[in-house]
């Protein structure tokens, strides 16, 4: 075993490889991290950045360990940035928080309002006034989960309509489609949420 760890093919190889593994994990979870503090899920957040940091300081100790290795800091950057690829898009799949969902449309809105209605969405509607004329301004708060359902029914009633999500970090109350919510109320909570999808 001891010949392994100094042979060339550890050196430049099996060393770098580890390194940038190790910094796709870190960098993963950094981003996850970061979304989890945003949505105030403290617990969870703080689990994962106690696994985070552990994973950094063990990288940053195999690179001190060889400073003369360019491939390793090669693969540290390369992981760096495979991580925040991975990161923003785990993220995008887990789809964690509720958002704003704000449409405006010039076409008559009946259609499209009862049909979230219908889909149990929490439906506020208001006439304002465009730069071009009269529109209907409809204000809903989904779960992000609930993104691709709800923009896929403006799609069918309102094809041309203008939209825009903004994220919303608390809510006290609301309807919301049935659906499975992302579980944070606890760290365990996240691996409930994975063994149901099992």
């Amino acid at each position: 075993m001891e010949s392994l760890f100094n042979s060339e093919l550890f050196k430049w190889i099996i060393l770098p490889f580890m390194i940038f593994t190790a910094r796709i994990l870190d960098v993963t979870l950094g981003t996850m991290r970061i979304v989890f503090v945003s949505k105030g899920m403290r617990y969870l957040a703080a689990v994962v950045g106690f696994i985070e940091v552990i994973i950094w300081l063990l990288a940053i100790r195999v690179i001190m360990q060889n400073l003369d290795n360019f491939l390793c800091y090669i693969a540290y950057g390369a992981g760096f940035a495979m991580g925040n690829i991975i990161g923003i898009s785990l993220e995008k799949r887990l789809a964690v928080g509720r958002a704003v969902l704000r449409i405006i449309t010039h076409k008559d809105a009946s259609q499209l309002i009862e049909s979230l209605r219908n889909a149990g969405c929490g439906v506020t509607s208001l006439d304002a006034q465009g730069s071009s004329g009269k529109v209907n301004v409809i204000f809903l708060v989904i779960r992000r989960s609930d993104f691709a359902k709800v923009t896929s029914l403006i799609h069918r009633y309102n094809p041309n309509a203008f939209y825009t999500l903004e994220d919303v970090r608390f809510v006290s109350e609301g309807i919301f489609p049935k659906s499975i919510t992302f579980p944070y109320s606890s760290p365990l909570g996240l691996f409930k949420y994975f063994r149901k999808g099992k």
